[in-house]
Formats: C-alpha cells, structure tokens, sequence
C-alpha cells in the first residue's frame, strides 16, 4: 500500500472552524438549526442534546442491550451428570421364566409317563399355533386360510408320523392341503387362490415340521432325543441372548431382527456345540461326542433362521408377537419360530448318526 494514504488531511481556513483547533485536527462543523442559528454538534452530543432530525442521536431512545457473545467454537459442551441407561431386556423376564419353567414340567412330565401323553401335547401346541396364525393373517392382510381343515388336518398329521413315520407324515401333508382347497370353495371365488396358498403354507410351517418332533419319539431312546432337541434349542437361544446382550455390536440382519448380532450368533454356536457334545455323550445310545458338536452347530443356524423367517413374516404383517397367550413370550407360534425348523435337522443328523430305531 501506498504510505501518502496515511497523511493528514490539509484543513482549510474559514470563518467555519473553530480558531482555537490545533492545526492538524479537523473539527467538528457548525450547522445551523430550524432557527437559523449556528449548532454545534459537538457542544450538542457533550450536552446529551441531539439535533432535529437524528433519530440515533435522540435523548429519549431507549438504550440497546449488547449482544451477546457467541460462544467459542470448541467451548466444551456441560456433561449430563445421569449415568448412561442399563441395558434393559425387552420382555417382562419374570413372567418369561416362570412361564418357560412351567411349559418345561409339562413336556417333561408328559416324556416320563407316557409318551402318547407327549403327543397331545405337540397336537394342542400345533392347534393354536395354526389358529395364531391364520388369525394374524386374516386381521393384517384379510387373508382367510381356513381354520377347520387345517386344525383337523395338523393334528392328523403329527399323529400319523408318530404312527406311521415320515410315510404317514407326507400322506397326511397331502390331504391337508386337498383338504384346504375343497374348504375354501365354498366361499366367493375373489382371494382364492391366495387363501389357499396361506393354506398350504401354513399346513407345512406349522404342523408338518412339528411332526418330526413326533418322530423323533419313536426311537427306543425317544425321550432322550426329544430331550437333546428341546435342551440345543434352548441353550442356542440362551447363548445368543446372553452373548448378544453383553458383547453385541455388529448387527446380523438389522432389516429383519435389529437386535440379532454376529457376535450373539457366535455365542449360539459356542453354546449349543458344547451342549451338542454333551447330550451326545450322555444321552444318545451310542452317540459320539463329536457328533455332538455337528448337531450343536447345525442346530444354532437353523434355529437362527427360524427365528429370523419368525421375525420376517411378523414384520410383514406389522405385529411384535403372533399372540399374548404366554406372558413374557408372546404366543405359542414366538416359542415355536426356533423350534419348528429345528425338528428336522435333528431328525435328520441322528439319524445318520445312530440311525431311528
């Protein structure tokens, strides 16, 4: 920059500045007022007066408060002084254990008396697991599987494979379906063809696996194989909520089951692996403890994706749970998610292990 911008401006002569001024000050002028007489705004302003016409300079205006001052950019923000909020489990944990204790004396008891006792007790559960979910269908979607021919049908079919094996099963599957078809008729024919898909769906989903349950009571060591199936699954589910629930982080499959985490499915395998090697060694005639630890790992997945195949129709239907018959659970279809697709595999496995006599 140019260094003469910084000189002092020259002040003229003139009857209009004040003689006693110093030579390199500039005054302030005089003006004149509405009387004509000569004004000076500097007296004036010394004074507290204002001259005509300047609203800013007025005596009477108000003073302004000053504002305030914005707060420094990296000012630290005040800590809030609550301590972070405990994890919370999301069902009344009192009513779910009272509740899972009692459905366990049940199933136990009807295993040790009788097992055709146990039987009735897999058709109750495959009735009103039908009747939830027929029920959620019809109130979210109007879908009407029909009720009747699917009840009646459920109930034949597991006593069939009790009776006949997986025989029985498949002829009883085959009926039910015919069954729902010929049921369906006597209604209009608008919706046809999806009610009696809902039908057919939910015939296989819920009293067909269950049959494989009734199966696996066939076998000389029956109880002990429904034992080791109903002991996997649980210790799976307790695996993955524990594990979860304390280490869980990343999420499995947030658009499905937002609370599911890879790390609670580690837990689920690592649970039911050592359970697996266990009830194989101690209960299975003839098992081997390794095949244990195959059963327990196919037992975590496929009770993983039972719940999750669980969770995406209740999604679908915009539901948390399929009913409210079991406080802390839900309905009897929220305990069977896991279990249902479990019943084959194990089926299955031990079959190959020590075959199904």
């Amino acid at each position: 920059m140019n260094d003469t911008s910084w000189q002092p401006e020259p002040v003229p002569a003139g009857p209009a500045y004040d003689a006693q001024v110093g030579p390199h000050t500039r005054p302030m002028p005089i003006v004149p007022d509405a009387a004509g007489r000569d004004f000076d705004d500097r007296e004036a302003r010394d004074r507290g007066a204002a001259p005509d016409g300047g609203p800013l300079f007025r005596a009477d205006t108000p003073p302004q408060e000053p504002m305030p001052s914005p707060p420094p950019p990296h000012a630290p923000q005040p800590q809030d002084a609550s301590p972070p909020p405990k994890k919370r489990a999301g069902r009344d944990l009192r009513a779910a254990i009272g509740v899972g204790v009692g459905l366990g004396a049940v199933i136990f008891a009807s295993l040790l008396i009788v097992k055709a006792v146990f039987v009735g007790v897999i058709v109750v559960a495959v009735v009103v697991g039908l009747w939830e979910l027929t029920s959620r269908l019809q109130e979210k979607k109007g879908i009407k599987a029909p009720l009747v021919p699917l009840a009646v049908g459920g109930a034949a079919m597991v006593i069939a494979g009790y009776v006949r094996g997986a025989e029985g099963a498949w002829v009883a599957m085959a009926l039910t379906v015919l069954a729902v078809l010929v049921w369906r008729m006597t209604e209009p024919p608008e919706d046809y063809l999806k009610d009696v898909t809902a039908g057919a769906f939910a015939a296989f989903y819920v009293p067909f696996l269950a049959t494989f349950v009734a199966m696996l009571l066939t076998a000389d060591d029956g109880p002990q194989r429904v034992i080791t199936f109903l002991l996997l699954t649980v210790v799976s589910d307790t695996g993955a909520y524990a594990v979860g629930w304390r280490f869980g982080k990343t999420k499995l499959a947030p658009r499905i089951s937002p609370g599911k985490t890879r790390e609670g499915l580690f837990g689920a395998v690592a649970f039911a692996m050592a359970a697996g090697a266990l009830c194989m060694e101690f209960l299975i005639d003839g098992g081997v403890w390794w095949q244990g630890l195959l059963l327990g790992l196919a037992v975590a997945v496929s009770a993983t994706l039972g719940d999750l195949g669980e969770s995406m129709i209740k999604r679908d239907l915009g539901i948390k749970d399929m009913g409210t018959l079991l406080p802390g659970h839900g309905g009897i279809m929220d305990r069977l998610d896991s279990l249902l697709p479990t019943a084959p595999v194990v089926w299955l496995l031990l079959a190959a292990f020590v075959g199904t006599g």
